[in-house]
Protein backbone atom coordinates (compact mmCIF):
# COMPACT_ATOMS: atom_id res chain seq x y z
CA UNK A 1 0.00 0.00 0.00
CA UNK A 2 1.18 3.52 -0.77
CA UNK A 3 -0.02 6.61 1.07
CA UNK A 4 0.14 10.19 -0.13
CA UNK A 5 0.54 13.50 1.64
CA UNK A 6 1.33 17.08 0.75
CA UNK A 7 1.06 20.73 1.55
CA UNK A 8 -1.80 23.17 1.06
CA UNK A 9 -0.37 24.75 -2.11
CA UNK A 10 0.77 21.47 -3.72
CA UNK A 11 4.46 22.44 -3.94
CA UNK A 12 5.42 19.45 -1.78
CA UNK A 13 4.14 15.93 -2.40
CA UNK A 14 4.94 12.90 -0.28
CA UNK A 15 4.67 9.19 -1.02
CA UNK A 16 4.92 6.64 1.78
CA UNK A 17 5.45 2.99 0.91
CA UNK A 18 4.92 1.46 4.36
CA UNK A 19 2.22 1.06 6.95
CA UNK A 20 2.19 3.61 9.79
CA UNK A 21 3.86 2.43 12.99
CA UNK A 22 1.71 4.49 15.33
CA UNK A 23 -0.14 7.77 15.73
CA UNK A 24 -0.46 10.08 18.71
CA UNK A 25 -1.31 13.60 19.69
CA UNK A 26 1.40 15.74 21.28
CA UNK A 27 0.86 18.70 23.59
CA UNK A 28 4.53 19.69 24.06
CA UNK A 29 5.01 23.43 23.87
CA UNK A 30 6.75 23.28 20.48
CA UNK A 31 3.87 21.29 19.00
CA UNK A 32 1.43 23.86 20.35
CA UNK A 33 3.21 26.49 18.26
CA UNK A 34 2.91 24.28 15.17
CA UNK A 35 -0.79 23.59 15.76
CA UNK A 36 -1.83 27.18 16.53
CA UNK A 37 -2.32 26.42 20.22
CA UNK A 38 -3.64 22.89 19.96
CA UNK A 39 -1.89 19.50 19.94
CA UNK A 40 -0.29 18.14 16.81
CA UNK A 41 -1.53 14.84 15.42
CA UNK A 42 1.46 12.77 14.33
CA UNK A 43 1.69 9.59 12.31
CA UNK A 44 5.02 7.73 12.53
CA UNK A 45 6.50 5.92 9.52
CA UNK A 46 9.83 4.24 8.76
CA UNK A 47 11.95 7.10 7.36
CA UNK A 48 13.31 5.04 4.48
CA UNK A 49 9.76 4.46 3.18
CA UNK A 50 9.07 8.18 2.67
CA UNK A 51 9.82 9.90 -0.63
CA UNK A 52 9.44 13.67 -0.98
CA UNK A 53 9.05 15.77 -4.13
CA UNK A 54 9.51 19.51 -3.74
CA UNK A 55 11.49 21.70 -1.38
CA UNK A 56 11.06 21.31 2.38
CA UNK A 57 12.37 23.91 4.83
CA UNK A 58 13.68 22.49 8.11
CA UNK A 59 13.64 24.23 11.50
CA UNK A 60 16.02 22.85 14.15
CA UNK A 61 15.08 22.99 17.84
CA UNK A 62 15.44 21.12 21.09
CA UNK A 63 12.18 19.53 22.25
CA UNK A 64 10.89 19.52 25.82
CA UNK A 65 12.26 15.97 26.03
CA UNK A 66 15.77 17.27 25.36
CA UNK A 67 15.88 15.59 21.94
CA UNK A 68 17.25 17.55 19.02
CA UNK A 69 14.39 17.81 16.55
CA UNK A 70 13.87 18.98 13.01
CA UNK A 71 10.48 20.11 11.81
CA UNK A 72 9.79 20.30 8.09
CA UNK A 73 7.33 22.61 6.40
CA UNK A 74 6.54 23.92 2.92
CA UNK A 75 8.52 27.13 2.37
CA UNK A 76 5.78 28.47 0.07
CA UNK A 77 2.57 27.97 2.07
CA UNK A 78 3.95 27.10 5.52
CA UNK A 79 2.10 23.80 5.94
CA UNK A 80 3.70 21.73 8.73
CA UNK A 81 4.63 18.38 7.18
CA UNK A 82 7.23 16.47 9.19
CA UNK A 83 9.12 16.06 12.39
CA UNK A 84 12.20 13.97 13.02
CA UNK A 85 14.50 13.35 15.95
CA UNK A 86 18.27 13.08 15.75
CA UNK A 87 17.94 10.29 18.35
CA UNK A 88 15.72 8.18 16.06
CA UNK A 89 16.73 8.87 12.43
CA UNK A 90 15.01 5.67 11.28
CA UNK A 91 11.59 7.25 11.99
CA UNK A 92 9.79 10.15 10.31
CA UNK A 93 6.66 11.79 11.68
CA UNK A 94 4.12 12.98 9.12
CA UNK A 95 1.51 15.45 10.33
CA UNK A 96 -1.91 13.81 10.01
CA UNK A 97 -3.35 16.96 8.46
CA UNK A 98 -0.92 16.66 5.56
CA UNK A 99 -2.02 13.10 4.73
CA UNK A 100 -4.33 12.69 1.74
CA UNK A 101 -6.37 10.39 4.00
CA UNK A 102 -6.40 11.84 7.53
CA UNK A 103 -8.43 8.77 8.61
CA UNK A 104 -5.41 6.53 7.93
CA UNK A 105 -4.68 5.93 11.61
CA UNK A 106 -6.39 7.51 14.60
CA UNK A 107 -4.22 8.61 17.53
CA UNK A 108 -3.37 5.79 19.93
CA UNK A 109 -2.03 7.95 22.78
CA UNK A 110 -1.76 11.52 23.99
CA UNK A 111 1.68 12.73 25.09
CA UNK A 112 3.01 15.77 26.97
CA UNK A 113 -0.29 16.37 28.76
CA UNK A 114 1.61 18.23 31.52
CA UNK A 115 2.40 21.00 29.01
CA UNK A 116 -1.18 21.36 27.76
CA UNK A 117 -3.23 24.44 28.66
CA UNK A 118 -6.01 24.01 31.21
CA UNK A 119 -8.69 24.11 28.52
CA UNK A 120 -7.18 21.23 26.49
CA UNK A 121 -9.49 18.32 25.72
CA UNK A 122 -8.14 14.78 26.02
CA UNK A 123 -9.78 11.63 24.70
CA UNK A 124 -10.41 9.59 27.86
CA UNK A 125 -10.20 6.39 25.79
CA UNK A 126 -6.52 7.00 24.93
CA UNK A 127 -3.50 6.36 27.16
CA UNK A 128 -2.07 9.65 28.42
CA UNK A 129 1.54 10.48 29.23
CA UNK A 130 2.47 13.59 31.19
CA UNK A 131 5.79 13.77 29.37
CA UNK A 132 7.72 11.78 26.76
CA UNK A 133 6.77 8.08 26.66
CA UNK A 134 9.31 5.34 25.98
CA UNK A 135 10.51 5.43 22.34
CA UNK A 136 8.99 3.26 19.66
CA UNK A 137 11.00 1.18 17.22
Amino acid sequence: MTYGAGCLCGAVRVEVGAEPLMARTCWCRLCQYLAAGNATVNVVFPADAVKVEGAVQWHHAVADSGNKMQRGFCPQCGTPLFSKSDARPHLLIVRAGALDDPELLAPQATIWTAAAPGWACFDAELPQFERQPPPIG
